[in-house]
């Protein structure tokens, strides 16, 4: 295999995953982001985001790409904070376009538009909203492979997390 066109997706959610949530505060370390990112404006979360991630990131064999609602704020926001280039963005359909039906069965809004979005690549999608009603789809909606991957919100990506990716990866 030659080039990204050839290597797995993997779909990044931000909140959970990068930026953790949930627990006490006081339970989260924080990092500089930089002057750059201090500004009026500046989210005060972006300080929960490890830059360890983007090394980690980039280790992986696949082709990382954002399925946030951060949209190509990622790319503006988060993507300098880890040393990462621009990242492709996944584009989300408007809210009227999504299946009311598909959230009463409990599929998540995301689950169809990655799968069209894979069309046939292999995949991870790291989320800390997935279920097993999203596996269950994908495994039988997606022509490739597709690890379907939870993470801790509490926590975010840890090093066992990454670990796991990168049996999954390779």
């Amino acid at each position: 295999m030659t080039g990204s066109a050839q290597l797995p997706l993997l779909f990044l959610d931000v909140d959970g995953p990068l930026i953790p949530f949930g627990a006490e505060s006081q339970q989260y370390p924080t990092y500089d982001v930089g002057p750059d990112l201090h500004g009026d404006y500046a989210n005060p979360l972006l300080t929960r985001i490890n830059p360890q991630h983007g090394a980690k990131l980039a280790a992986l064999p696949c082709e990382v790409v954002w399925a946030t609602t951060w949209m190509d704020e990622a790319n503006e926001c988060i993507s300098p904070l880890l040393g990462l280039q621009r990242l492709a963005v996944v584009a989300w359909p408007e809210p009227t376009e999504i299946d009311d039906q598909d959230e009463r069965d409990g599929l998540h809004w995301k689950t169809r538009t990655l799968v069209d979005w894979a069309a046939g690549r292999p995949f991870v999608w790291v989320d800390d909203e997935v279920t097993e009603t999203d596996r269950a789809w994908i495994a039988s909606h997606h022509g490739g492979r597709a690890l379907v991957y939870r993470v801790d919100a509490r926590l975010g990506l840890t090093d066992r997390d990454y670990a796991i990716l990168a049996t999954w990866l390779g």
